[in-house]
């Protein structure tokens, strides 16, 4: 029997159950079906155990075999007795199969200090760091995907009776801050319920009425969502001590300031009386303004994390590393740089009860990122993005924050928070054992006919798609990426080749799987097709399901690929 024919035939006969646009399901799928299926249907008990033995699924198996059933209702092939071939094809690249966790899972009573935070840079531009128009959109777009840290930089407008947003020194066109707050009232938690912190970078210090103006404008605009601590801070709050509640964080004035000359109607704040270390009983015997004060608190007592900016040697770093009370403290990448190579030791060190922001350098005019492993190995919280634009490092940080549910709190790994010292995950990775090798391999990818025009790849003919995966981590984990083959004039590649990708990883808590999609060229550039990063620790096993994004780390509506993950030790 020819090829020709033998194509033809399996096509024809699988047609009657299921049609896949250029394409056919992919053989592995097929044997899976068939070993848990009898008379080309799979019943309910066969569906819990593939959920058991190939998914690995252990909570609520059998309510979730149900929900799967009830979602595939409406497939004109779907029995009551079971599920058709082309039923569990439809639930293994649907919603219900994504390859990663999607609910807050992680224990989120820790100090914030004990979380890397999802962190904007310049939250308010709308393009290029020098000549960009500043707008609440960016901002809104951020909260939207779960950005917890939004930062505003306030400067007097020309009259110098109100305060503008911009970057100073440039050619960005300005908003106004009344117009900022009221955006992130709106959408601060529209995706996310935990904690939104704003960092100010404060300008109007030679302008005492305007951050008089400013706590004015914070306090009406939050009310009660304002986190105002009665006093300055022994430890850090927990998440869900502040489910739906603003931060304010920014550089104090000083005692003598004028601004903090006049009456004070705030609750009065000073050090804690009883100089509280623990936190278990901070949970316990932490105040909480709730902001029913009809008089506005001066603009220092609004300030829940007191900040300051690293200059100079390393040796005097993080004043309040030393002091009883914890802040927060910020650096640019180029000094993050410069301090790893001899104090990594004395950053994580701080890191574990204050906070670390780390930013880029002024050079990135682009509003480019750098690579955020160099902070989140030395326990920075608050790695800040430019979310503007687009580029690997930004795909890094989207995927990394995909973790725990998506909710912008990531619990940062135990090493990094212990009393007894640093351990060599940070300095020696190559030296650590191997703790689990993933086993990927790819089957196929959908989506591309209905998300782009048909000429959009080639002119003439479907694109020829090749899949890519590679891994990011610390040293010894990271790895280039590894290709598959290029499946040609196909909108459904397939790749029915039993090409297995193996990572061997030693720090599963800052592995990220690094996964694109390309069009193949032989005249020019290949084209991007779609890319993701997945968070390793939190990986689902088994047959998944894998939505593909855009550049922008927007979700494509239909393009995913279908893929398998497997963990061996």
């Amino acid at each position: 029997m020819s090829n020709g024919k033998q194509h033809f035939q399996v096509c024809f006969c699988w047609s009657r159950v299921f049609k896949v646009r250029g394409g056919e399901i992919p053989e592995d799928i097929k044997k899976v079906f068939e070993s848990y299926s009898m008379n080309e249907t799979m019943s309910m008990d066969s569906l819990i155990s593939f959920l058991k033995k190939e998914q690995n699924e252990v909570i609520n198996v059998n309510r979730k075999a149900q929900n799967i059933f009830n979602s595939l209702k409406h497939l004109n092939k779907f029995h009551r007795r079971g599920l058709t071939l082309e039923a569990f094809f439809k639930f293994l690249v649907g919603e219900h199969n994504f390859a990663h966790q999607s609910k807050v899972h992680q224990n989120m009573d820790a100090p914030l200090a004990h979380y890397y935070i999802y962190t904007g840079h310049n939250s308010y531009l709308t393009g290029n760091q020098l000549s960009s128009d500043c707008s609440i959109e960016p901002i809104k777009k951020a909260l939207k995907k779960g950005v917890r840290v939004i930062e505003l930089d306030l400067w007097p407008d020309i009259t110098k009776d109100d305060v503008n947003v911009r970057h100073g020194g440039t050619l960005t066109t300005p908003v106004k801050l009344i117009k900022c707050l009221k955006a992130i009232k709106e959408d601060a938690f529209s995706f996310s319920e935990y904690p939104v912190i704003l960092t100010f970078e404060d300008h109007l210090h030679p302008y005492p009425h305007l951050q008089e103006k400013v706590a004015q404008m914070v306090k009406s605009t939050f009310g009660s969502m304002l986190f105002i601590p009665k006093s300055d801070m022994d430890v850090f709050p927990s998440p869900n001590q502040l489910v739906k509640r603003i931060l304010i964080s920014t550089k104090p004035p000083t005692k003598d300031s004028p601004a903090e000359s006049d009456n004070k109607v705030s609750p009065e704040r000073g050090r804690s009386e009883n100089g509280l270390n623990n936190h278990n009983q901070y949970q316990q015997q932490i105040q909480l303004e709730e902001g029913d004060e009809d008089e506005v608190p001066k603009y220092r007592d609004l300030i829940a994390i007191h900040a300051t900016k690293h200059k100079g040697s390393m040796e005097n770093f993080g004043s309040h590393g030393s002091s009883d009370k914890v802040g927060r403290c910020s650096m640019n990448e180029l000094a993050l740089e410069a301090a790893v190579a001899e104090h990594s030791h004395q950053l994580i060190r701080f890191t574990q009860r204050n906070i670390l922001r780390v930013y880029p350098k002024g050079a990135r005019v682009d509003s480019s990122n750098y690579d955020p492993l160099i902070a989140w190995l030395r326990g920075a919280q608050m790695v800040a993005f430019n979310m503007q634009g687009y580029d690997r490092f930004l795909w890094m940080m989207q995927g990394f924050f995909r973790a725990n549910g998506g909710c912008g709190y990531v619990k940062k790994p135990e090493f990094l928070l212990s009393s007894d010292g640093v351990c060599d995950e940070v300095f020696n990775s190559m030296a650590l054992p191997v703790k689990k090798t993933l086993k990927v391999k790819i089957y196929m990818g959908d989506g591309w006919r209905a998300d782009f025009h048909f000429r959009h790849f080639d002119y003439c003919s479907p694109p020829d798609f090749y899949a890519r995966v590679g891994m990011v981590g610390v040293p010894a984990d990271a790895c280039n990426m590894r290709k598959t083959k290029t499946v040609n004039d196909q909108w459904v590649p397939i790749w029915n080749d039993n090409v297995e990708f193996e990572f061997p990883i030693r720090v599963l808590e800052l592995a990220l799987l690094r996964i694109d999609v390309k069009d193949y060229d032989p005249s020019g550039e290949d084209e991007f097709a779609g890319q993701t990063c997945l968070p390793v620790s939190e990986l689902k096993t088994g047959i998944r399901c894998v939505p593909l994004y855009n550049r922008k780390g927007d979700v494509y509506r239909s393009v995913k690929l279908l893929m398998r993950f497997d963990f061996t030790t």
